[in-house]
């Protein structure tokens, strides 16, 4: 019987595992469209807190739609550096 539970056990462990692998993949290929996204929704971005939400809306407000994700980098508070680390998880389609 105490073969059995460690078997379990096992199991139990290896699919917590996969879940968990499952789901950090998954928030790795989710892309924001910046032309669309909230502020809310634009902090689950890397580099990109309150501030920064609320100028990225401010600015697609004022300025209308982004043509191409680079645009990005015209919002105050958001160069280079930010924009390599988002450039994967974000869209304008």
């Amino acid at each position: 019987m105490n073969f059995i539970r460690k078997i379990y056990l096992v199991l139990v462990i290896v699919a917590l595992i996969s879940f968990a692998g499952g789901y950090v993949d998954a928030n790795e290929k989710a892309k924001f469209n910046i032309n669309t996204a909230s502020a809310k929704e634009l902090l689950k971005l890397s580099q990109i807190g309150e501030k920064k939400a609320e100028a990225i809306v401010a600015y697609r407000d004022e300025h209308g739609p982004f043509a191409k994700i680079e645009d990005i980098t015209k919002v105050k508070g958001i160069g280079g550096k930010i924009f390599e680390k988002i450039k994967d998880h974000i869209t304008v389609e």
